[in-house]
């Protein structure tokens, strides 16, 4: 069994491939599913909005030996809160409380209650109050922020690769990141806190990186696709992609890894919401990404790519010169099919004549 570094090196040197961009529809297929599906999720169940977002009080109580989250329900069901209650459990002696927007009497009231249910002093309670238009001016501006760097995006690749088909190749990879990434929040009801916003534009640079460095191979796999008649469009871009897949591969396990340490301690050790918002938004982000970077960025550059002009007309001149070399070919075994029967077909120890015997060369 070969081993990892051989398994690139055979993938770098052509000896092995994978049919990547031979199944390019099925590839962007399942992109545009998972797309259409999370749009759906998004509009049928929406996001589970953090109260930076949706507004509200919070409650943070320090230093208990209480980590028992049912006796905050229990608190706040007993004053009459029984609608948009989330208690949470921050690191091993602090417990978060979060409700809807409460008056200044009802809070204080909450405030005595939960430090005597959690055997605290109420100075060890704090308590603020969130707007729900401070929310609303993150998701605006982090809405800006996500079409100023589309359209950049846009113009670099453009610039950088002289190619329009590129940058919208690259472009469909990072809706697939986007989307997909948005998509698991609304379906699994995760909450989205400003930290989850940070985490998304995150994303978006770590795909595109991911991206440029596949196109790159790319470039340089099809840069004298002109100039031979051996190879069609797909299949260069497919040996691109084949040689950056261990690139890859390597990549996204060094950006994962963290990102999962991360993801595990916030949510086993200080606690669910302490650092989930923004490593699960990254964890997941960038395995979409790394995906699309290998599956469906390329499969779409080589759709688009070979549909235009001088490429489509190059790589149909290398299919009919392909149909015409295998037909001569086919012609050619058909004579020698011919002659073996021909002499097969003569009587064994029949003399053939003296010109039917080899001659021997002259010696010089």
């Amino acid at each position: 069994m070969a081993s990892f570094a051989q398994w690139g090196n055979q993938l770098y040197a052509g000896k092995r491939s994978y049919n990547i961009i031979g199944k390019a529809w099925t590839w962007l297929g399942i992109s545009i599913a998972l797309m259409v599906l999370s749009i759906v999720l998004l509009f049928a169940r929406g996001i589970n909005p953090s109260i930076e977002f949706a507004g509200g009080t919070q409650f943070i109580i320090s230093g208990t030996q209480v980590s028992n989250q049912q006796t905050a329900y229990d608190v706040l069901g007993a004053d009459g809160i029984t609608e948009n209650v989330r208690v949470s459990q921050l690191g091993s002696d602090s417990i978060r409380v979060q409700t809807r927007t409460l008056d200044t009497n009802t809070t204080t009231q909450v405030r005595t209650d939960l430090a005597e249910a959690y055997e605290v002093s109420p100075e060890q309670v704090d308590t603020n109050s969130v707007g729900a238009s401070w929310g609303q001016d993150v998701t605006r501006k982090a809405m800006q922020s996500i079409l100023i760097f589309v359209v950049l995006v846009m113009i670099i690749m453009a610039a950088y690769f002289r190619s329009w088909s590129v940058s919208i190749a690259g472009l469909v990879g990072l809706a697939n990141d986007l989307l997909v990434t948005v998509g698991f929040f609304a379906l699994t009801q995760v909450e989205v806190s400003p930290a989850t916003v940070i985490g998304l534009l995150t994303i978006l640079g770590y795909s595109l990186y991911d991206k440029v460095v596949v196109f790159d191979k790319i470039r340089e796999t099809t840069s004298g696709f002109q100039d031979q008649n051996k190879y069609v469009y797909n299949q260069l871009v497919n040996l691109g992609v084949n040689q950056s897949l261990v690139r890859s591969i390597n990549t996204s396990v060094v950006a994962l890894l963290p990102v999962g340490s991360i993801l595990f301690i916030g949510s086993l050790l200080l606690g669910a919401g302490t650092l989930t918002d923004i490593s699960l938004a990254l964890f997941v982000g960038m395995l979409a990404a790394a995906l699309s970077s290998i599956f469906i960025a390329p499969s779409a550059l080589a759709l688009i790519e070979s549909r235009r002009g001088r490429t489509a007309t190059k790589n149909q001149k290398i299919i009919e010169a392909r149909a015409g070399a295998n037909q001569k070919s086919s012609h050619t075994d058909s004579a020698e099919e011919a002659v073996v029967v021909a002499v097969a077909s003569k009587t064994p120890g029949h003399h053939l004549g003296q010109k039917a015997q080899p001659k021997r060369k002259k010696s010089k």
